[in-house]
Formats: C-alpha cells, sequence, structure tokens
C-alpha cells in the first residue's frame, strides 16, 4: 500500500470557482460528469465477476448486504430499499447498513464511520454467514468502518466485494471482488458526494438491476414482480397485462389486482 493515493483528494482541475459565472459553473461541472461513464466502462470486467458471485450467492439462499458510511452508505441504502418495490423480493434479501445507524442516512453522525470494528457488530445482528455477501462502498477505499468490516469478513470465511474511486486501496485488498472507478478530482477539491458518488450509483445500478434480471425477476424487459404500491406502479403492471394479452384496461388491471403482481396476472391467464 506505499503507492497508495487518494485521487478522490488531489486537488480540482479548476479554481477561483467563486468567480464563474452560473453557467460556467453549470458547464464545468457537466464536463466533469461527462467523464464518469467512460471510467465506470472500464470497470466493466471487475463488476461482471462480482455480479456473477452474488448471482451464485443469491441463488443458494444467500443474501446481498451493502456497508457504507455517509454518501456511499446512503447511495447502498438506496440501491437496497429499491429493490424489493422494483422487482419484488424480500426487504431482507439486500440490506444496506450505514456507520452510525439510522440517524446516519438523514444527518453526519461525528465519528461514526472510524471505528473499524462497528461494521462487523452490526453485520453479527443479522446472523452474516458464509452464504452471504458483503459489498464495501467507499469512494477513498479508506473508511475505517467499511475497511473493517470487509477484513473481518475476509477472516470469517464471507465472501466480499469493493467499489472505490481510488485505485491500490485498503478497500480493495480485503475485496475478493474489487472495483475501481477513477474518476479523477473532484470538482470541488475532495467533495466525492460528486463525480465519485455518481459512479458509484451507477455500478450500484449496474450490479443490482443486472442481478436480478440474472434471477428472473425481469420477463422480456419488464418489472413483472413490481410491488403495486401507488397508482403509478399499478397503471403500469395494467398496460404491461395489456401488452401481454389482448385484454381491455379494465380487464387487465381487475385481474392484476386479484393476483398481485404482474407475473402471477400472467401464470393465471395462461392456466
Amino acid at each position: 500500500m506505499n503507492d497508495f493515493k487518494k485521487i478522490t483528494e488531489s486537488t480540482s482541475l479548476y479554481d477561483h470557482l467563486e468567480e464563474k459565472s452560473t453557467r460556467q459553473l453549470l458547464k464545468d461541472i457537466n464536463t466533469e460528469d461527462k467523464t464518469v461513464a467512460y471510467a465506470v466502462e472500464k470497470a466493466i470486467p471487475a463488476i461482471e465477476k462480482l455480479v456473477d458471485k452474488i448471482v451464485q450467492k443469491l441463488s443458494s439462499k444467500g443474501r446481498l448486504f451493502y456497508l457504507g458510511a455517509g454518501t456511499s452508505g446512503r447511495l447502498g441504502i438506496l440501491d437496497a430499499s429499491e429493490c424489493p418495490p422494483t422487482f419484488g423480493v424480500s426487504p431482507e434479501l439486500v440490506i444496506a447498513l450505514i456507520a452510525g445507524g439510522d440517524q446516519a442516512i438523514r444527518n453526519a453522525v461525528e465519528n461514526a464511520e472510524d471505528d473499524e470494528n462497528q461494521a462487523w457488530r452490526d453485520l453479527e445482528e443479522y446472523h452474516i454467514t458464509t452464504d452471504d455477501m458483503v459489498i464495501g462502498i467507499a469512494a477513498s477505499g479508506t473508511t475505517p468502518y467499511v475497511v473493517g468490516g470487509l477484513k473481518k469478513c475476509q477472516e470469517n470465511g464471507i465472501s466480499t466485494g469493493g467499489i472505490t474511486c481510488n485505485p491500490k486501496s485498503p478497500l480493495a485488498e480485503f475485496s475478493d471482488f474489487p472495483i475501481e472507478v477513477v474518476v479523477g478530482p473532484e470538482f470541488v477539491t475532495g467533495s466525492s458526494r460528486m463525480k465519485a458518488g455518481t459512479a458509484q450509483k451507477m455500478v450500484l445500478n449496474m450490479i443490482s438491476t443486472s442481478t436480478m434480471i440474472k434471477l428472473g425477476r425481469v420477463k422480456g424487459n419488464k418489472m413483472i414482480d413490481m410491488q403495486l404500491s401507488n397508482a403509478k406502479l399499478v397503471e403500469r403492471g395494467t398496460r404491461l397485462i395489456m401488452e401481454e394479452t389482448s385484454l381491455s384496461a379494465q380487464e387487465a388491471e381487475l385481474i392484476l389486482r386479484k393476483h398481485g403482481s404482474v407475473r402471477a396476472a400472467l401464470k393465471n391467464l395462461k392456466n
């Protein structure tokens, strides 16, 4: 780790920001944002290996855990919380843990991320086993909460992955499947909620979406297991059934509400 450097803390390529016009600020931020997708593209081979491992674990009754602090932790929570309504899976399948607990979702909790033993204690509350998979998320790749959690997982034979924006980091050292998306210096020096956060969100989208597709939670390109938790989703489900059948909107909605999901409704119609 002697050659490790926090690129995410490097000085911005832009200066005198307070002197720029609003238009120039927005254009410069957008210029930097455009580079993120290309950085993610370079990491696709690593993401592929991680996804295949996750699918293997979840297919064998395992669970997926995210570990993070601050912005990284909140991104993990966002991704995990969207899996049940989008793909109809149990909230216990993808679980996100953040340093400082639930109160840290909205407000920073002082020193929460500095305890290298807390993540393992948090995982133990869920009775973590070798059937499960744990992914650490940390732009810096050095967050003690995350790195300590991954290290303890490895010591206990639990498969680990990591998402970071610095190469050769401690997080990668304790990740069986490290993903390094090097996006370079932030527009505002050290503000890793920007490009690094965008990169992490993109990678998490890729991981959860491709995993759920591989687990059979999408048919064609449709979310046939989504929860019908609001009018918009009922309307979407109704439209999906109409596209697959010759039913009217009224008939499709009726059978959708009766069976509770697009998958169940279509299955019943075929029987």
